[in-house]
């Protein structure tokens, strides 16, 4: 493929993708967490042309899978959650081993993890895209039987006994049709909620205790399972003052700090897409798409100072895939999709796009 053609269609593709999950086998919750994983790396690596084709690192994808897992291995109502019909769950254990380690040492978030225990984290990261290479990404596009042709990526040269020497020799990525990357980021505000409902209905089957009566399954798996915020709201009042970014009322202590982007769409932690809110506004804001002034704003600031901030109290600033997620958010969305303006305030994204919003299409590493 050489990344020429016209656009993918974002609706049949999704209509596809979706028609896929629920016609084949899923023995576990991988390819849901496989596919989430792409529909975010597409949306932080939008290609500037829609209808070209997109390298995505294995090992990139393997990193946002842990990041997925990290929240749902903690114990729910004193059990083990199960998330597939057989008995060893290769990814699940790769995350708990990293995540009782990093609780060991006294780290809860994921983030703070990979700058602390490199190592360790580099370790789950190979275990991951391994597993990756040789279950679900080999079986995502295919009905049960080996039925059905790839429409995402070729996946001719992947199989079960895949080694990591084959997948190098591949140059340890997979690459997405023409047009398939700009229709999945396009698609991410829609596909990201099918995938969440199909994932809950998995893992109460593969649960028994899991009844109807059991409440907000859904909140545990896909909650914020955030770190504690109270560094960065410190380290944010000295440096940048104590008005709400939005509405520059004064600040009380313990106010909410707000994801610029948000949460729910890209899970980014980081100093970049961290500010200072009240309370009316952060609950007004909820999961909306930010007015694009507001995201400029807030990637305008002193990246020096977010820099410096980070090293003083150990927390990454993900500067540059906050801006990657901006782009792609901004630029994947449709003439109309509404933006919060401030409280109580809509508006509508008009396709107006920065030209300096220029992002480096070098694969990420580290999450950093």
């Amino acid at each position: 493929m050489d990344g020429t053609g016209p656009p993918t269609d974002a609706l049949a593709l999704g209509q596809r993708v979706v028609a896929v999950l629920e016609t084949g086998a899923r023995t576990a919750t991988y390819k849901l967490a496989t596919l989430s994983a792409l529909v975010g790396f597409c949306v932080e690596h939008l290609p500037a042309d829609p209808a070209a084709a997109l390298d995505v690192p294995i090992d990139a994808l393997a990193e946002r899978v842990i990041d997925l897992y990290w929240p749902q291995v903690r114990p729910f109502d004193g059990h083990r959650l199960r998330q597939s019909s057989q008995p060893k769950a290769r990814i699940l254990t790769a995350v708990e081993v990293l995540r009782g380690a990093a609780n060991a040492g006294g780290v809860v978030g994921l983030s703070i993890a990979r700058l602390r225990m490199p190592d360790l984290y580099r370790e789950a990261v190979a275990e991951v895209a391994l597993t990756l290479a040789q279950q679900p990404l080999y079986r995502l596009q295919r009905l049960p039987g080996g039925r059905g042709e790839p429409f995402l990526y070729d996946d001719s040269w992947l199989h079960s006994g895949i080694t990591r020497a084959a997948i190098a020799r591949h140059g340890g990525v997979i690459r997405l049709f023409p047009g398939v990357a700009a229709a999945l980021a396009r698609l991410s505000g829609l596909l990201t909620p099918t995938l969440e409902i199909l994932w809950v209905q998995d893992v109460r089957r593969y649960n028994a205790f899991l009844d109807e009566d059991v409440p907000d399954i859904a909140g545990h798996l896909f909650g914020r399972d955030r770190v504690s915020l109270a560094k960065p709201r410190v380290a944010l009042r000295e440096a940048f003052g104590t008005q709400c970014f939005y509405c520059a009322t004064s600040l009380s202590d313990g106010n909410p700090v707000d994801h610029v982007l948000p949460w729910s769409r890209v899970p980014l932690d980081g100093l970049a897409n961290l500010v200072l809110a009240c309370g009316g506004c952060n609950t007004d804001k909820r999961d909306s798409l930010p007015a694009l002034a507001h995201t400029e704003r807030a990637l305008s600031r002193d990246r020096t100072v977010l820099e410096q901030l980070a090293a003083d109290i150990g927390w990454p600033t993900q500067y540059d895939r906050t801006l990657a997620a901006a782009r792609g958010l901004y630029r994947s969305s449709p003439p109309g999709t509404p933006t919060w303006q401030g409280r109580s305030r809509t508006g509508t994204w008009d396709t107006v796009f920065p030209p300096g919003w220029v992002v480096s299409t070098v694969p990420e590493t580290g999450f950093t």
